[in-house]
Order: C-alpha cells, then structure tokens, then sequence
C-alpha cells in the first residue's frame, strides 16, 4: 500500500507540474475564488467497532484561483463530531463561462473519525464549480478519495461534499 502511495502521489504531481507547464485554456473559467458552506458525507467506513464508521460533517472550502493559469489552492475544512482540514492543488478546466471541472491532489489531515478517515492520508479530489449568471455566488460538488485513510484496515475513505460559495 505504501508503494502505490508513493506511485500515485508521484503521479499527481507529475500532473500538476504539467498542468502548470501548459499552456492556458482558451475558454473562460468560472471566474473567481470564493468561499463556501455546505455539507459533507462520508460513503464509506474502516472498522465501525473501531470507531471508522460513517459520518456526515459540515464543510467549509475556499478556492483561491490564478487568473493566469488553470491552476487553484482549495481547501476544504470538515466539522463535525471530529474535524479533518483537507488542502489541494488542482487542475481546472472550464466547460463553459460558468463551469469548471477539476483533479486536486493533496491530502487529508484528520486523527480522529471523520468522513475522511482517521489518519492522515493522500487524496485525489475531482470536483465542479458552477457560478450562478449574474451573481456572486457559486454552487459547488466534489469528492475525496483519501487512500489508506483508517488505522485499523487501511483502506480508502469516500466522501461528497456539496454545498454553496461566495466569489470574492
């Protein structure tokens, strides 16, 4: 497990250094950082005996976009009963004016049961940005794939997080 960690943190660096590398999209992106409020939802669970079972949390993720290239820090704070803070670096990629599709790499920091794990991880974390025409606001949905997330089994914690922003 530890080598695929390895190969796959590799990997998504190798794919943010090439996304930075890049020339820029010729699409407009869903303009703008925003900060945002919403929820979290765990899909998945380690040992529920061993304290790994699923939970739900609310989330607060901010996005700060570079104007010059496709290129965002996000990060997501999930609180619930525990809290785990998860920090990315993603690609983004405009569909339209409004919309934005993008793949974060970064990683989980949580110690305790939460929708995320309960250790420290890598995570892959493939999202969408829609800003509603004509406002500041953005409605926003991604998932987390925290690899080896849970002490007791190792395996991958799942979770969605949905929720609304403001542009800034």
């Amino acid at each position: 497990m530890k080598n695929l960690f390895k190969v796959l943190l590799g990997v998504g660096l190798l794919g943010c250094i090439s996304a930075i590398a890049a020339a820029p999209s010729q699409a407009q992106p869903a303009y703008g950082s925003y900060i945002g409020v919403g929820g979290s939802f765990g899909l998945s669970e380690g040992t529920p005996g061993a304290g790994e079972g699923k939970t739900a949390a609310g989330v607060i993720a901010l996005r700060y976009k570079f104007l010059e290239m496709p290129v965002s820090l996000r990060t997501q704070v999930l609180i619930g009963t525990n809290t785990a803070v998860v920090p990315t670096i993603s690609y983004d990629l405009p569909i339209n004016f409004d919309t934005d599709v993008y793949l974060g790499v970064g990683a989980a920091i949580a110690n305790s049961n939460t929708p995320v794990g309960n250790k420290s991880s890598f995570v892959l974390q493939p999202g969408v940005d829609y800003t509603v025409p004509n406002s500041n606001m953005v409605v926003f949905a991604n998932a987390i794939f925290a690899f080896d997330a849970y002490r007791t089994t190792g395996g991958t914690a799942t979770s969605v997080q949905t929720g609304v922003g403001f542009r800034f």
